[in-house]
C-alpha cells in the first residue's frame, strides 16, 4: 500500500476515530474529580446546597465532586471562571438567582447567562418572607400596605443589601401593591435581622433560612411568604398567591450550569442523579430543616427555560434600582 493510499485511508476513518474518542470520553464521565465553583464565600444559601449535592453526587456517580469557593463582584468571578472551562462536564457552577439573573442586570458581566452557559438541574432553595416587629400594630398584609399608605414619609423595610434579591421583591411588592416603603439597605442579613428585632426598622423582606430562628422564638412576626404553597413549619403564614399576588411567589434558587456546549448525554446524567438525590427522605428531611422547601424538578429542558422565565421577569426591576443607584 503505497503512502497515498495509507493517507486516503486515514482520513476516511478519521470521523470515525473522533466520534468513537467522544463516545468513550462520554460513557467513561466521570473518571477524574468533578469540581463545583461556588461564586460565593462559604457558608451561603448557595454553598450549602452545592456541598450537599456534591456530597450525594459522589456517593452516587462513585468518584469525587469538590467544591471550590470563588467569590467576588456579586457572583461573576467564579461564574466566568466556568463559563471559560472547557465543556468536558468536569468544571461546573452553583449557578442562581443572584449571580445570573440579578448581577448581570447590576453590572456588566464578561459572560451571558443563557449563551455562556449548559443549564442542567434546579437544586430549590429558600423562600422569602416579609416580616415585621410584634410591636407593629398589623396582623396581614393588608394592614401594613395602609399603615404604610397612612405613615408619614412611609414605613422603612429592611434588606441584606441594594440590589439582592430581597431588595428586588421589597420593589416589586411596592411596584403591585402600591405600600409606601423606603428601602433600608443593609451589609448582608445579619445586620439587617439585628435591627429588625431590636425595632430600628419596621419591616423586614428576608430569606426564610435567615429569619426561621427568630420566627420560631417569636420576636419576629411573618405576614406572607413567597412560597407556592404554604409551608408545614410556618402554617399560619399565608402565600402571596393566596392574598391574591401571584406575582410575588419565588425564592432565592439555585442550580447546576457548565460552560456552553457540555455533551447532552452528561448533562442528563447528572440532572437525572440530582433529581434522585432530592427525593430521598433524607435530603428532603435536610432542606427543609435548612429552610429550603422549594424544590421542582425539572429536565435541563425545564431548567434552561425557566432560567429564561426568571430573567424576563427580574431584568427590568433590577435595571430600575441599577438606576436608581447611578450606575
Amino acid at each position: 500500500m503505497n503512502v497515498l493510499n495509507v493517507v486516503k485511508k486515514c482520513i476516511f476513518l478519521l470521523p470515525f476515530i473522533l466520534f468513537s474518542s467522544a463516545l468513550f470520553a462520554q460513557n467513561n464521565w466521570p473518571n477524574k474529580p468533578v469540581k463545583i465553583i461556588v461564586p460565593w464565600a462559604a457558608g451561603g444559601v448557595t454553598d450549602t446546597l452545592a456541598r450537599f449535592i456534591a456530597n450525594k453526587l459522589t456517593n452516587q456517580f462513585k468518584s469525587p465532586f469538590i467544591v471550590e469557593n470563588h467569590p467576588g463582584a456579586g457572583g461573576m468571578i467564579g461564574s466566568d471562571l466556568v463559563a471559560k472551562s472547557a465543556p468536558d462536564g468536569y468544571t461546573l457552577v452553583a449557578s442562581g438567582m443572584a449571580s445570573h439573573v440579578i448581577t448581570p442586570n447590576l453590572a456588566n458581566t464578561p459572560f451571558d447567562s443563557m449563551k455562556s452557559f449548559t443549564h442542567i438541574a434546579n437544586l430549590g432553595g429558600p423562600p422569602l418572607v416579609v416580616v415585621i416587629h410584634p410591636s407593629l400594630s398589623v396582623k396581614s398584609i393588608k394592614d401594613l400596605i395602609e399603615l404604610a399608605n397612612k405613615t408619614s414619609g412611609g414605613l422603612s423595610y429592611a434588606s441584606p443589601g441594594s440590589g439582592t434579591h430581597n431588595n428586588l421583591m421589597g420593589e416589586l411588592f411596592k411596584l403591585k401593591t402600591g405600600a409606601n416603603l423606603v428601602h433600608i439597605s443593609y451589609k448582608g442579613g445579619g445586620p439587617a435581622l439585628l435591627d429588625l428585632i431590636s425595632g430600628h426598622v419596621q419591616v423586614g423582606f428576608l430569606t426564610l433560612t435567615t429569619a426561621a430562628a427568630n420566627l420560631k422564638a417569636g420576636k419576629l412576626k411573618a405576614l406572607a411568604i413567597t412560597s407556592n404553597n404554604r409551608l408545614i413549619d410556618y402554617p399560619q403564614v399565608p402565600t402571596f398567591n393566596e392574598l391574591g399576588y401571584p406575582s410575588l411567589t419565588t425564592y432565592n434558587w439555585s442550580g447546576l450550569s457548565g460552560p456552553s456546549g457540555v455533551n447532552p448525554q452528561i448533562v442528563k446524567r447528572i440532572n437525572e442523579e440530582v433529581i434522585k438525590a432530592l427525593r430521598e427522605k433524607d435530603s428532603k428531611e435536610y432542606l427543609s430543616s435548612e429552610g429550603i422547601s422549594e424544590v421542582t424538578e425539572m429536565s435541563p429542558e425545564a431548567f434552561t427555560a425557566f432560567y429564561q422565565k426568571e430573567i424576563t421577569q427580574w431584568a427590568p426591576i433590577a435595571k430600575s434600582i441599577n438606576t436608581t443607584l447611578g450606575n
